[in-house]
């Protein structure tokens, strides 16, 4: 490890740590934090949290493989594909796509778990089972059960086939937020960033980026998982205003409502989107906002709706019950005869309250019956999608069938993750095609575009790994081509994988140089694995072809001769050379 890196982090790790100490004397609070802690949690540790991200590191590390290749784990058997996958139904929650991926859900989990876990502490004094009152018990067992629970639910309703731990970090930030809303939303919206950016810095103190071209990819917006985090959120609200009954419990109602809306906001719930025509997503920016805003709404009105009546006191009712005003005047006729007995007193005046409770009861019931609503919703979207059956047959040239998994190249294929919603009224305006390296499996409805052709173009191989518990194997991709100077490339993919030779799996269209040499046209072409030049006086002309010759050595076609030099094909006449076509390169 480069020594002045190390310097560096040690220079970040003592920095922080000495502002903590000088914080930590000026600031005393009433109650010590450790005591704080020792009050929740069994000697002042999360346990809970810590048994989770142990378990979610041993996951990607020994049934991921990332012990292998930490940097390419495998992911593929791993997705929430469908009802009749049920490995990925089961793994998928606690499976991650890479190390950022990983990195990014351990330090969300960091940040909220705890939060969560001190939330719903220890309490032996309150609770009748005595072995749930342990807490050992409830940090070590019940916890993590729980979060088992949560991710089994966030992967049998997830929309797509998602991968990875987010789904149950929103629910730890939904059950932390109706508690203690201000901590969640400082921990989520800033300590969260604060400690990716640290790790980071003690990682690598120092980097360079060089600018370069990149392939195209989706934006941002369009590879989140919002209905898997939506639904995630939605749980642990659920979870958490049940707990909040229990105990009696209510937020401050402008911290909770200020806090759901900045997370919402902050963590991109917002962010609806839609597959358009001609592949494109459609991003609902302002109708994501206006939901964001109404649920923030209802969920405050859900979990503190008791505590202040929603209506103006005229046009509060509750059926069944007296209305304000009315109550008023009773009381106030009640005070007026004051010279009665104090038993008619208190009747009116408790058929006053009543009325007035029962009106901010209703409230309270109709919204957190809206939030139920809003999570049943959640989950019952992804139902059908998750039963719908995928094509997976394969028109490609060349396939490396690996234990039911099936890679190939292809170009303009029908995405078969979008077709299923192309129905009815949707089948003309959802058309998304994909290019590129896909992996299938009809048996276990497997489908996923792992490589982009846009990328393949870019790094020119790329290796796809399937596998299972116990087993990874991969499959080679590579793109070699020649690009006509002035002209689109000419290329070639090869496949190898699952113990077969090297096979040609797609050979592109033939493509002709801008430049004219003595009259004649030059053409790249491709066929049955070799790369020509072709040569004819005009485009209705004669064509004579030979093959691209290898480095440092030449060809003739037609009287004209080609030269190839540092992967540069000229072409030579009189003693002049033209450049015809570059060897395609890659990064």
């Amino acid at each position: 490890m480069d020594p002045i890196a190390v310097g560096f982090g040690l220079v970040v790790l003592a920095t922080l740590l000495g502002s903590v100490a000088v914080v930590r004397r000026l600031y005393r609070p009433e109650r010590p934090w450790g005591e704080a802690a020792r009050a929740r949690f069994v000697w002042g540790v999360p346990w809970g949290s810590v048994v989770v991200l142990v378990g979610v590191c041993c996951g990607y590390l020994f049934v991921q493989d990332g012990i292998t290749d930490f940097a390419d784990p495998v992911t593929i058997p791993y997705r929430a594909w469908s009802y009749f996958a049920p490995l990925g139904m089961l793994t998928a929650s606690f499976s991650h796509a890479g190390p950022s991926h990983l990195l990014g859900n351990l330090a969300g989990a960091a940040v909220v778990a705890p939060i969560a876990e001190y939330a719903w502490g220890h309490y032996p004094d309150d609770e009748r089972d005595s072995r749930l009152a342990d807490p050992r018990v409830r940090a070590l067992v019940v916890f993590p059960l729980v979060v088992v629970a949560v991710g089994l639910a966030t992967s049998l309703f997830a929309l797509g086939p998602v991968i990875g731990f987010s789904g149950i970090v929103f629910a730890f930030a939904g059950f932390a937020i109706v508690h203690y809303p201000i901590a969640t939303l400082i921990g989520t919206v800033g300590l969260q960033g604060a400690l990716l950016t640290v790790l980071q810095a003690l990682q690598s103190p120092i980097t360079v980026h060089i600018v370069e071209a990149s392939p195209p990819e989706p934006p941002s917006w369009a590879t989140i998982a919002i209905q898997g985090h939506g639904l995630g959120f939605f749980i642990g609200i659920v979870l958490g205003v049940l707990v909040l009954e229990r105990r009696s419990r209510r937020p401050n109602p402008l911290h909770l409502w200020l806090a759901v809306l900045l997370f919402g906001f902050g963590k991109s719930l917002w962010a609806i989107y839609w597959f358009g025509g001609e592949n494109t997503f459609v991003l609902l920016r302002g109708p994501g906002i206006v939901v964001v805003a109404i649920l923030a709404v209802v969920v405050t009105v859900a979990v503190t709706g008791s505590a202040t009546p929603l209506l103006p006191r005229r046009l509060r009712r509750s059926e069944g019950s007296v209305d304000r005003t009315t109550a008023d005047r009773a009381l106030e006729l009640a005070r007026d005869s004051a010279d009665r007995t104090g038993a008619r007193l208190e009747r009116v005046a408790a058929i006053a309250g009543g009325g007035a409770n029962a009106g901010r009861r209703h409230h309270k019931r109709a919204a957190f019956l809206a939030v139920l609503l809003v999570t049943a919703s959640l989950a019952g979207v992804a139902v059908p999608t998750n039963l719908l059956v995928i094509d997976g047959e394969t028109t490609a040239d060349a396939a490396v069938e690996i234990e039911g998994y099936t890679v190939t190249y292809e170009e303009g294929a029908q995405n078969q993750l979008v077709s299923p919603v192309a129905v009815g009224p949707l089948e003309e305006a959802v058309s998304m095609e994909s290019s590129g390296v896909i992996v299938s499996n009809d048996r276990h409805q497997v489908w996923l575009d792992a490589v982009s052709s846009q990328q393949l173009a870019f790094s020119g191989e790329e290796t796809v790994y399937v596998g299972g518990p116990g087993w990874r194997e991969g499959v080679t991709v590579e793109r070699t081509g020649w690009e006509p100077v002035g002209n689109e490339t000419v290329y070639q993919v090869w496949i190898e994988g699952g113990g077969e030779d090297r096979q040609l799996a797609h050979e592109s269209n033939e493509s002709t140089a801008d430049a004219r040499i003595d009259g004649q046209n030059v053409t790249v072409a491709t066929e049955d694995g070799e790369f020509l030049l072709e040569v004819a006086e005009s485009d209705e002309g004669e064509t004579v072809t030979v093959p691209v010759p290898d480095e440092n050595e030449s060809a003739t076609a037609d009287g004209l001769a080609f030269e190839r030099e540092d992967g540069t094909i000229y072409a030579v006449s009189n003693g002049t050379e033209v450049p015809v076509a570059v060897e395609e390169t890659y990064d």
